[in-house]
């Protein structure tokens, strides 16, 4: 009775997450504008999405922040664990605990934060801080994907690979960033989805005639959302579900050479 109470409760929370998602879907094939009522199937918005401006830049702004963001952020925080992993003592935790900072704060802290850093400089607002914006907001997120996995390394690795004659730089790279580099894939997976998810640290850091998808979204909510949104939604999950596969079965594939 306990493991049956257990599974309806588990069934549950998934109906509870993956609903919204689903009506999000099916109302992307719906002909009225009108979010409330069923007009019958149609494909028109995604036909629509191709011919929409505003959309469109959205888009290419929101993907060319993210790619740019996750890279370099990826690089730095890469580094930025690696060197926080050969720390030792009170400086090791300090530096731990200004990186969880950005982590546990709110996000309009940061984006406000930035937003004053850029002021004090006298930046103009636009790509450029946008994507430093985001780029500081992702790295703490790819320390802390990728400080495990190099806690779980042999402790003399490097020191090995320097005593073979090693220099620093060329042992991190041939030594170090091939074993931690599934960590290295999980921490720009995730640079990437936050820098397409964000909305505040985007909106207090932007310009004029610069703005992504979460801000067009934004401005949309006044008026009344184009169902094109919902067709550019679909799109994207089917893109992010295909991508996962892929990156599991690579995964399998792998385990079973290893295994073999």
């Amino acid at each position: 009775m306990k493991k049956l109470i257990d599974k309806i409760y588990l069934f549950l929370v998934f109906i509870f997450l993956y609903a919204p998602i689903f009506i999000l879907i099916v109302f992307s094939f719906n002909d009225s504008r009108l979010r409330g009522s069923w007009a019958g199937f149609t494909l028109r918005w995604y036909k629509n999405l191709f011919y929409d401006p505003s959309i469109l830049s959205s888009l290419r702004t929101t993907l060319i922040v993210a790619v740019l963001a996750t890279v370099i952020s990826t690089i730095i925080g890469t580094l930025a664990a690696i060197g926080i992993h050969e720390l030792r003592g009170i400086k090791k935790d300090v530096i731990l605990n200004i990186n969880y900072l950005p982590v546990l704060n709110p996000d309009i802290v940061t984006a406000i934060a930035l937003m004053g850093f850029f002021g004090l400089f006298k930046l103009s607002m636009g790509y450029c801080t946008m994507i430093i914006s985001h780029i500081v907001f992702c790295i703490p997120y790819v320390i802390l994907s990728i400080l495990p996995k190099l806690n779980q390394l042999d402790t003399n690795t490097l020191e090995a690979a320097l005593d073979l004659g090693a220099k620093p730089f060329y042992a991190i790279r041939k030594v170090i960033i091939p074993q931690i580099k599934p960590a290295i894939l999980t921490g720009a997976l995730m640079a990437f989805t936050l820098s397409i998810d964000d909305f505040v640290v985007s909106f207090f850091n932007t310009g004029q005639g610069v703005t992504n998808l979460s801000i067009t979204i934004y401005s949309m909510a006044r008026k009344g959302i184009n169902p094109s949104i919902n067709a550019l939604s679909t799109l994207m999950l089917l893109i992010l579900l295909i991508l996962l596969v892929i990156i599991n079965r690579r995964s399998e594939n792998k385990l079973r050479e290893l295994s073999q």
